[in-house]
């Protein structure tokens, strides 16, 4: 099921609201843009400031709009075990595909605690789990030796694998590679971790180039690296643009700037600085989508 480019949706805000029609033709670019998936309410999509109702908003309109047509994966991590189930259950009662659920942070469980916080998350879901590494923003860091123990549950069918350790990532699909999907939570390295066994990304350009990102995992898997690394190394000054201040705060602005959405974050996220919109321009105005 998880193979090929989904994308970590922004959450379109208007006057401190959720854009709904902004948010209906996000998912509009991406029917027509070769995405895989919609990855919704996580890191991009600025979790941590939505409503519960403006959660389930954006779930029960993607799937409304894009069901079958599209996975609809929804964020329903926490650090809060009971929490974390009691949001699984309700993501598919909205009409999510499958679920993304963050390692818990803040409070840094061992590798068991990570072990048995899944278990239960997989234990009580009807719907197929992708874990989401990203220990940057968690401080925690699950082991391939705790994904190998995992992936033989049932409902885990994927992680994203966002630590930015090839080393990891190399072992990782060596011990568990053909029972679990390896998705980039990278951008820089969704070419490299293509090349040591994962089969797509949670990619937050592709808010900004779906078919380009599509391609490029599409041309990898069939054989054309040369292809491939074609398409990454163009894509690369713009995914370096993308991260020059906090995600999703550039995402979101070059997505005000080719026309598709406002750029308003929510605090305490903040506007992008000058500096940070004169990087974005340059990389937005040489990738072609800006004149």
């Amino acid at each position: 099921m998880f193979k090929g480019s989904y994308v970590a949706l922004v959450t379109p805000f208007k006057n401190g609201r959720l854009d709904e029609a902004a948010l209906a033709r996000l998912i509009e670019f991406h029917l027509e843009g070769r995405t895989a998936g919609l990855v919704l309410c996580a890191t991009t999509g600025e979790s941590p400031t939505l409503t519960p109702g403006e959660w389930r908003s954006v779930i029960e309109t993607a799937a409304g709009r894009a069901k079958g047509k599209l996975a609809i994966v929804a964020y329903t991590g926490s650090n809060d075990t009971a929490a974390t189930v009691a949001r699984t259950k309700e993501a598919h009662a909205c009409g999510a595909d499958a679920v993304l659920v963050v390692t818990p942070y803040y409070n840094k469980p061992p590798q068991e605690g990570l072990f048995r916080h899944f278990e239960v998350v997989a234990g009580e879901s009807s719907l197929p789990i992708i874990i989401y590494n990203v220990p940057s923003r968690t401080g925690v860091n699950i082991l391939p030796s705790t994904v190998v123990r995992l992936a033989s549950l049932d409902r885990i069918a994927g992680i994203k694998e966002a630590s930015g350790d090839l080393d990891q990532v190399s072992e990782l699909s060596r011990l568990a590679g053909d029972r679990i999907a390896i998705l980039s939570g990278d951008d820089s390295l969704t070419l490299p971790m293509l090349a040591v066994g994962a089969v797509g990304v949670i990619s937050v350009v592709a808010n900004i180039a779906p078919r380009d990102v599509a391609e490029m995992i599409d041309q990898h898997g069939r054989g054309e690296v040369g292809r491939a690394r074609q398409i990454h190394l163009a894509l690369y000054p713009l995914v370096r643009a993308l991260f020059v201040e906090t995600n999703p705060i550039p995402v979101k602005r070059a997505l005000s700037l080719i026309g598709l959405m406002g750029d308003e974050v929510r605090l305490p996220l903040v506007p992008l600085s000058k500096e940070g919109e004169r990087t974005l321009r340059k990389a937005l105005k040489e990738y072609g989508v800006l004149s």
